[in-house]
């Protein structure tokens, strides 16, 4: 099954964990002094703020989680499919997780993470290309596939 994902850079991560824990109703499945992690049901999201997005203050990206390998291979075939560029990530750590993953960047330049967790970790990641750029570097990676990581940003 698929859940939505959206991720928010924030300056004030206390001030919005606040305020979104009055929203869901919920605390976060996952907080750290850093990042706060919301699962949620209904609606059926991941919903992520965290203090990592750098200048971008706001949406940072969304995506799609998926619960196993093989709906992320369906996924990813279909992105191949609509010929748009996509990187790939494999064992990525970010986020205080082990994924892997597929970026993409939409008409816009909003960008798209498709990813697959499999395993906990007890740091957010230190492995981020410093770039918002998604389509130049979806454009690059096509040329040199890379399995290196990055932390919840393209």
């Amino acid at each position: 099954m698929k859940r939505l994902h959206v991720h928010i850079g924030v300056e004030d991560l206390a001030g919005s964990v606040e305020f979104y824990t009055i929203l869901f109703g919920e605390k976060p499945t996952l907080e750290k002094s850093d990042y706060a992690k919301w699962l949620l049901d209904d609606p059926r999201v991941n919903f992520v703020v965290s203090t990592h997005g750098g200048n971008r203050i706001g949406i940072d990206h969304l995506g799609i989680q998926v619960d196993s390998s093989d709906e992320l291979t369906e996924i990813t075939a279909r992105l191949e499919a609509a010929d748009k560029g996509m990187f790939r990530q494999n064992q990525a750590t970010c986020c205080y997780v082990v994924s892997d993953k597929a970026w993409v960047a939409d008409p816009q330049g909003t960008p798209w993470e498709t990813f697959y967790s499999y395993a906990d970790k007890t740091v957010y990641g230190d492995d981020t290309i410093v770039s918002a750029d998604v389509p130049r570097l979806v454009e690059a990676s096509a040329e040199n596939q890379s399995d290196s990581s990055t932390c919840c940003r393209p």
